[in-house]
């Protein structure tokens, strides 16, 4: 009899910093502000914003993550549409100021951010409320065909999901001086 061994959390960290990794810088940059603005991390108006038109947006993105508690308190433990109606409306909303940014360029892109903003048990809904967001038309179509071809047949199709909480929230890392550090 062999006892089934669970990944190291250690394991996990890493593949979850690889993942990040692989992300464009600007899609980074968002998602660490992203994590700023939603899990009240930082004063992310000052640590972000470069001029006024992204002040405004982080404004506006502060504003709308503000049902984040709610939508978290809301996610249907099962798959019964009683409940859907409430919980997916401000989801997709949310989801699509987000999409909308335009640094959220695929579905992995976003799984990755809303994982860490909601937590594990968001997982099965959203493949639905990603294709609901991207399939906006306040989204250039080019963006909407972009994102909409991103997600997988076996995302969209998963059968289960995953109730390990992530374990690597990106933060806002200082510049380091080369010339100043020792030889």
């Amino acid at each position: 009899m062999s006892a089934r061994m669970k990944p190291a959390a250690g394991a996990m960290a890493l593949a979850e910093m690889k993942e990040f990794a692989g992300f464009s810088a600007a899609t980074q940059r968002y998602v660490r502000r992203s994590l700023d603005v939603g899990l009240d991390r930082e004063d992310a108006l000052e640590r972000w914003s470069r001029d006024v038109v992204e002040a405004a947006s982080i404004r506006a993105q502060a504003r709308l993550y503000d049902r984040l508690p709610d939508i978290r308190a809301m996610i249907p433990d099962d798959s019964g549409l009683e409940s859907v109606e409430q919980f997916l409306g401000p989801l997709v909303v949310v989801s699509a100021f987000d999409l909308g940014q335009g640094r959220l360029t695929s579905f992995a892109c976003y799984r990755f951010l809303y994982e860490r903003l909601i937590g594990a048990q968001i997982r099965p809904w959203l493949p639905g409320a990603f294709c609901a967001a991207a399939a906006l038309p306040h989204l250039h179509p080019e963006l909407r065909r972009q994102l909409l071809q991103s997600i997988s047949e076996a995302a969209a199709t998963a059968s289960g999901w995953s109730n390990r909480q992530p374990s690597f929230f990106p933060h806002w890392v200082e510049k380091v001086d080369a010339a100043a550090l020792p030889n």
